[in-house]
């Protein structure tokens, strides 16, 4: 796979991801991993994190050219 194809289909996965997070934020989703409830912060932290990969992502992808 050439490294503008890897980027462009990593960064979009970071963006779902971050969609994601935001989705859950704005509707108030549970989340539940065995007895666990995953508090609301931990999508803030991801929503940071993923969209900034994504960006980055996306960024490195438009240099290349």
């Amino acid at each position: 796979m050439k490294q503008g194809a890897f980027l462009l289909v990593t960064s979009s996965i970071f963006a779902l991801i971050a969609l994601l997070h935001v989705l859950r934020l704005f509707y108030g989703w549970k989340v539940t991993l065995g007895e666990w409830t995953v508090p609301v912060w931990v999508s803030w932290i991801g929503l940071l994190i993923a969209g900034y990969l994504a960006c980055q992502g996306f960024l490195l992808k438009n240099r290349e050219r």
